[in-house]
């Protein structure tokens, strides 16, 4: 009976081990990332939508005050973003597709204006903004975009991507061909060639 207990605990302990051991690989992955549960949709859905731009300041990356609507109503198409430069899943994952399109658009990229607007701008004020659009070889066509919580909010909510909490935000990439025209909205983690694509039909037909 001793011989039993004895070899009944040693098999409890080894099954311990094995269930920790298959375990602590799946905690530490969910814990390791705190933006693990954000929506990464591998699929895209694209809508149409008339968006009115809010009557806000924003401050752009070279830490010049700027008003929302002549940044976005330049007369350029308009590739539109919304980051924040301490997040490690969404953003840089955008933010290099945004890179790699603008290496894509060949000579339109003169013509097209990316922005990248914070959500956290608390935090990201310009010099963090510079250096998180260097990390991307973001070119002049590209700025980013900070400013007030309360001008951030409203942009956002402008948009219809306002989250209480940041690091629930979803993917969303906006695109317009002109001032006046509707926006295109694709959910989802667009492909650079998406994007291209997309902006390529959106200019000609407008």
């Amino acid at each position: 009976m001793r011989t039993f207990t004895k070899a009944w605990g040693r098999a409890l302990a080894i099954a311990a081990v094995s269930t920790i051991a298959t375990a602590a690989p799946y905690a530490f992955a969910q814990g390791a990332d705190p933006h693990a549960h954000h929506h990464m949709k591998p699929d895209t859905i694209t809508s149409t939508a008339d968006y009115t731009l809010p009557s806000v300041m924003l401050v752009r990356d070279d830490g010049q005050p700027v008003s929302l609507k002549n940044e976005l109503d330049d007369g350029r198409p308009v590739v539109l973003t919304f980051i924040y430069t301490s997040c490690t899943t969404i953003c840089p994952v955008t933010s290099q597709t945004l890179s790699q399109l603008q290496s894509e658009l060949g000579r339109d990229r003169d013509r097209v204006h990316i922005a990248s607007i914070s959500i956290d701008p608390e935090h990201d004020t310009p010099p963090r903004l510079r250096e998180y659009a260097m990390r991307f070889g973001a070119g002049p066509e590209w700025q980013h975009y900070t400013g007030t919580v309360a001008a951030s909010i409203a942009t956002q909510k402008a948009f219809n991507v306002y989250h209480e909490d940041k690091m629930d935000h979803n993917p969303v990439v906006l695109l317009r061909a002109a001032p006046g025209k509707p926006w295109l909205r694709i959910d989802g983690l667009a492909t650079a060639d998406d994007l291209l694509h997309t902006y390529q039909n959106l200019v000609a037909t407008n």
